[in-house]
């Protein structure tokens, strides 16, 4: 098994551990309110999470759904292709990830008033721990995706 297949497990992986940290960070201030510690975690680590739920909720509204109706599906398809040596499921679960993470930042943009950059385009980002997170999860997704895609390539270039 090539390193460049086991590199695609990265972007499910880093998704499935992201979705379950803050669905362990919502449950942790549930029994303990008056942290400090854990509001921080749950609103600027994982905001991101929070703003997909309320976007998700209005479509399906199945307590922890992000973990198990998305993440984990993701996660066990990408565990099945790396333990059964698949190409494909691994790919799929790969590109789903990515598609995931885009959900996420998709979720992010708020309806409020955008801030205006230098390419005069408008965009919200979250910032400081929250934007790092959020970075962890698109690049390790990123970096799944184009690996999938260069196998596929690199096995239609070997068949012609």
């Amino acid at each position: 098994m090539s390193r460049l297949f086991k590199l695609q497990f990265l972007g499910p992986l880093a998704l499935f551990l992201a979705t379950l940290s803050a669905e362990l960070a919502v449950r942790a201030l549930a029994y303990a309110p008056s942290s400090e510690l854990l509001w921080f975690v749950n609103l600027k680590m994982f905001g991101i999470f929070q703003r997909s739920y309320y976007v998700l909720s209005d479509v399906v509204s199945i307590q922890s759904f992000q973990l198990i109706g998305i993440a984990l599906p993701i996660f066990l398809l990408a565990c099945y292709g790396l333990a059964a040596r698949r190409r494909l499921p691994l790919a799929v679960a790969s590109n789903l990830g990515l598609g995931y993470a885009a959900l996420l930042l998709l979720c992010w943009q708020s309806p409020g008033a955008p801030t205006t950059q230098a390419s005069l385009g408008s965009i919200a980002v979250p910032s400081g721990a929250g934007f790092y997170v959020l970075a962890g999860i698109l690049g390790t997704s990123l970096l799944s995706f184009a690996v999938s895609h260069l196998l596929y390539l690199r096995a239609a270039r070997s068949e012609i």
